[in-house]
């Protein structure tokens, strides 16, 4: 039974080892391109998953991952030095001459399921000059681990699917984690770059989560004031459990973005914050405080099981 074990054990290492590229801007991988690279992967997305290894390097390329390339593992060493950068914003012209608008911005768009990310950085280099994404998500079943999304307005746009994210940094100051997608943030920094707002979600009305804040940290720069999010739609979703939250954190937590109608029907949430930014008592009145009991509704399992019980831990 050993041997057996073992020559399964071995079996699976050569099969891992053939299904691994390597991106180095030096030339001592198989490409020096991560687009490049991607594009190699054949398309065979309930395979076993293909490892892109990614050396330190800025890499200043727009990259996609189509919906028929999915099981790709995009590996970093140190997300301080291993990034992946452009510097597209929703104001810069399109071929036609027009504003390109803020979906068309990404510099790391994932269309594909199954997709893994640790150890990198994705930023978005625009400045604040209006919509600028690091990264949009239409897929499904997405993790990032380790990873560093660094913008201005709207850096991490998630507009469908299930997402995970562990212990990452993310940066911002207007609207920067929005979307219509379900994500569960898990011990996750968030800074503030200015004043603004760490939210804007598009939760659909059907849809029973939208943003988890899980055991997160909210820090800002020097006399930047936040607000917790504001509803992009009506029925917008986003939850805050047991977060730091510094003195950046408005006492009243939330804003209804002009449109006090979606105060009766936006579902924001927090449960144990804590730090100087946490004020329940200061809170607006149509965002709840959950209790102990009403918070274990929100854990990874019943936040991202969906119909497939799919749980990233």
């Amino acid at each position: 039974m050993k041997n057996l074990l073992a020559l399964v054990l071995v079996n699976a290492s050569i099969l891992a080892a053939e299904r691994t590229y390597v991106v180095a801007p030096d030339g001592s991988g198989q490409f020096r391109s991560i687009q490049e690279a991607i594009m190699a992967v054949p398309q065979e997305p309930n395979a076993m998953p293909w490892t892109i290894v990614i050396r330190p390097g800025t890499y200043k390329e727009l990259v996609y991952i189509q919906r028929e390339r999915g099981n790709i593992i995009l590996k970093g060493d140190d997300p301080n030095v291993t990034t992946i950068i452009f510097g597209l914003h929703a104001n810069m012209p399109g071929p036609d001459g027009r504003p390109i608008g803020t979906f068309r911005t990404a510099s790391v768009f994932i269309d594909a399921d199954n997709v893994e990310a640790e150890n990198l950085t994705f930023e978005n280099s625009a400045g604040p000059v209006g919509q600028a994404l690091a990264i949009r998500l239409d897929g499904d079943r997405n993790v990032f681990r380790k990873c560093r999304f660094l913008g201005w307005q709207d850096t991490i746009l998630i507009n469908r699917g299930r997402h995970y994210f562990k212990d990452c940094y993310i940066t911002g100051h207007v609207d920067f984690i929005f979307g219509a997608g379900v994500a569960f943030f898990d011990g996750c920094q968030i800074h503030c770059l200015r004043s603004g707002y760490i939210t804007a979600a598009s939760t659909p009305k059907d849809q029973a989560f939208g943003f988890v804040f899980s055991r997160c940290r909210i820090s800002g720069e020097k006399d930047v004031k936040t607000y917790l999010g504001r509803p992009w739609r009506d029925y917008a979703h986003v939850v805050f459990l047991d977060t730091y939250m510094s003195d950046v954190v408005r006492p009243e937590g939330w804003h209804d973005w002009g449109r006090p109608e979606r105060r009766s029907t936006a579902r924001f949430a927090e449960f144990n914050s804590t730090g100087p930014g946490a004020r329940p008592d200061s809170r607006v009145d149509w965002a709840r405080q959950l209790n102990e009991y009403q918070s274990k509704a929100y854990s990874i399992e019943m936040v991202l099981s969906g119909h497939d019980g799919w749980n990233p831990t």
